[in-house]
């Protein structure tokens, strides 16, 4: 029998580019090759499709970050049908076959947020991860706040803001904001990876702040700042019929001397420590793991989640936000706290395969 062909698809036209092939490497590097078939596909930053070839870069090298090396052979999943096509300017299309799954290792806007997830719907092709309306309020962290405090979790407080908001009522939003109390975080509200984020301590820092998110996303979220410490749960899904699980919560902790958990934090070597199981009362710990698979079910999660929240000095857990396609080399939070759980990296990324095949396109 043929093994399962499993596509790792990678890269996309938004600022989490490199961060998707940071993961993607790790996925290429972890998944079984005598189990699987393995078809790297690259999304350039101007949306083409192409298969990776044995030159692409996958790792920060001397500071500089990968990117798509869009020299391979064109492709595309025509809708309707799971069979790759490759095809160059002046020659014949050619088939390269049937695709069982896709692993999309993709952040951010075009590929986290239902895009991606919506064209493998209609091309009838199984996928890795959560569906297009759990990736699309997963992404928008306005509604995810709503849908979030609609299941019970304790948020944070907040303003949303949009670009007709900014153009025409900026002094409204601004009052808004400062009645939230100095210092206020600024995000983008479709953007990951601390991509276009900044602590406002004051009004004129605030307006900088939202015109450096606004280069990411025009609607933008504008945070009160929660004094506590960082904790984070993975949440994975069962292969029957018993409820997600949820890892050993971790505690995230800057190292590099930067103000938050920015991108610098995140990906560069030295820069963050996470400790798993995280120092929590007992009886907190299991609190937590039980609101990060509330989170995941409220979404309708599938696949992999990573769930984050604040535990403040007073002893009270915040939801901060939830992620259907977390950093995923294998140095990332999520992996770390699988492992840290008795789940292998290569062992997740199995595991996330066979969810995929085990799920029937379409309506579910």
């Amino acid at each position: 029998m043929s093994k399962p062909r499993v596509a790792v698809v990678f890269g996309g036209r938004n600022s989490e580019h490199a961060v998707s092939l940071m993961g993607a490497g790790s996925v290429l590097e972890a998944i079984d090759r005598s189990k699987y078939e393995v078809i790297p596909i690259g999304i350039a930053q101007d949306g083409r499709w192409v298969l990776a070839g044995a030159d692409q870069r996958f790792a920060i090298e001397a500071g500089e970050l990968p990117v798509v090396e869009a020299t391979g052979a064109a492709l595309a999943l025509p809708s309707g049908g799971s069979a790759l096509v490759a095809y160059d300017s002046g020659s014949i299309p050619v088939e390269l076959g049937s695709v069982d799954v896709v692993f999309p290792v993709m952040h951010g806007p075009f590929a986290e947020d239902g895009t991606i997830q919506g064209l493998l719907e209609m091309a009838g092709v199984r996928y890795v991860g959560s569906g297009v309306l759990a990736s699309a309020v997963g992404m928008d962290k306005a509604h995810m706040k709503t849908v979030m405090a609609a299941a019970g979790l304790p948020i944070g407080r907040y303003v949303v803001v949009r670009e007709r908001d900014w153009r025409l009522e900026k002094e409204r939003v601004l009052k808004e904001a400062e009645e939230l109390g100095w210092p206020v975080f600024v995000k983008p509200a479709r953007a990951g990876s601390s991509q276009g984020i900044s602590k406002a301590h004051d009004r004129a820092s605030l307006e900088r702040a939202v015109e450096a998110a606004r280069e990411h996303d025009p609607k933008i979220l504008i945070e009160a700042a929660i004094a506590g410490r960082e904790i984070e749960c993975a949440v994975l899904e069962s292969l029957g019929d018993e409820p997600a699980a949820a890892s050993l919560p971790g505690e995230v902790k800057v190292e590099g001397g930067q103000e938050f958990f920015d991108f610098e934090a995140k990906y560069y070597p030295d820069q963050m420590s996470l400790t798993v199981p995280a120092d929590l009362p007992e009886e907190t710990a299991e609190e937590l793991r039980a609101m990060a698979v509330r989170a995941f079910d409220a979404l309708d999660c599938e696949g992999l989640s990573r769930v984050d929240f604040f535990y403040t000095p007073e002893g009270e857990l915040v939801f901060n936000e939830i992620n259907t396609m977390p950093g995923f080399t294998s140095l990332s939070v999520a992996p770390q706290l699988w492992a840290a759980s008795g789940l292998s990296y290569p062992a997740l990324v199995d595991r996330l395969v066979q969810l995929a095949l085990s799920r029937s396109p379409g309506l579910r």
